[in-house]
Parts: structure tokens; sequence; C-alpha cells
């Protein structure tokens, strides 16, 4: 859906997507995000110009889903609410406050069907 995970993939449970090609800052981003009920940091990418309180990528890691039982179907579908959000940002530092809240009630969805504790 055009993030760039900068090495082209990963092999282990984290994961630095590059923002550059759709314009928008990992500050931004991860207040976005935040606003969505996703958890990410900002973080500075290879030959990042960008000042490291604004950075043009974040990171994204996998341990808070496997802790509560996500699978390979619940990542492809955050992956996709994580496209979303970010490309309702059209390049600016604010998403479409419409797609945070519809991500947000999918997320209150998701995390209520695998709860922290059983």
């Amino acid at each position: 859906r055009g993030l760039a995970i900068v090495s082209g993939g990963t092999d282990s449970h984290l994961m630095l997507v590059d923002l550059r090609p759709k314009g928008v800052t990992g500050k931004a981003t991860e207040h976005e995000l935040e606003k969505a009920l996703m958890t990410c940091n900002k973080n500075g990418v290879p030959f990042d110009t960008a000042p490291f309180t604004v950075t043009s990528g974040v990171r994204l890691g996998t341990p808070a889903g496997t802790t509560r039982g996500f699978g390979e179907e619940e990542f492809k579908q955050i992956g996709h609410w994580i496209a979303d959000v970010v490309s309702s940002m059209n390049g600016g530092d604010e998403a479409d406050p419409a797609v945070v809240a519809g991500v947000a009630a999918q997320v209150r969805e998701l995390t209520a069907r695998f709860p922290i504790y059983r």
C-alpha cells in the first residue's frame, strides 16, 4: 500500500517504515496513529535529513500483539489500518478525522476479542 519497510522487509519483531515517499513525518504519523489507538515511535531512517525531533520514519513492533494472541490475519489488518491513517494524511500533519475514528473503533473491536489477560 505504498509504505516502504527499510531493508525491504524484516525477519524480527521490529520494522522501520520510511515515510518519505508519503510526504509525512514520523512525528506527525506517531501522533495520528496514537489517536487511532495504535502505538509506534518516530524514528530516523537511513540518510534522514529531518531533525531527530521530527524524523522521517516510524518504528513498529509486534510484541504487544503477539502477547495478546494476534496471528497473521490480525497483523495484516493492522497494516491496512496503518496505511489507511497514513494515506489520509495526504502529505500533511493531520489525518482525516473520520478515518482515524473509524480505525480506532476497529482497533477497539480487535482488542476486545484479544484481551490482555485471560
